[in-house]
């Protein structure tokens, strides 16, 4: 099992909202507008679970544990690799917290050193998109 970490991240937000907008994924319909357009036409989502096209194929990640108020666990029902994804929320003062995203992935020995360098990027950006959301509720 491959584990992969973002840096820590601070969010302008109380842990509460951070939690309640990221443990419904159907609030991604409100940050819509800053997904880039290449990303939209393959992305399909509900509360539990949200799917996309990648380029190893098409992932559908679904909610399997919610931790109110410090962490959103995620595993893959669809996935060329079965993968558990989790955000862990913690707060720094009433008004901010900050977040880390983790990723565990089951790598076939052989593909290990071929996506290893994309999966740290991809937990990354993660982290940073999940930064600058808004969490207003």
């Amino acid at each position: 099992m491959s584990k992969f970490e973002s840096k820590i991240k601070k969010v302008g937000y109380p842990q509460q909202n951070v939690f309640n907008m990221l443990s419904d994924l159907s609030n991604i319909e409100r940050v819509r507008d800053r997904i880039p357009e290449d990303k939209l036409k393959d992305l399909t989502f509900d509360h539990d679970s949200v799917s996309i096209s990648s380029p190893m194929g098409p992932v559908t990640l679904r909610v399997v544990e919610r931790d109110e108020p410090k962490c959103v666990k995620f595993e893959t029902d669809q996935s060329p690799v079965p993968m558990t994804l989790w955000i862990q929320m913690l707060p720094t003062s009433e008004t901010e917290s900050k977040l880390k995203v983790t990723l565990k992935a089951d790598l076939p020995i052989f593909m290990g050193a071929m996506v290893k360098k994309p999966l740290e990027e991809g937990v990354e950006k993660i982290a940073d998109a999940l930064a600058m959301i808004p969490y207003d509720i």
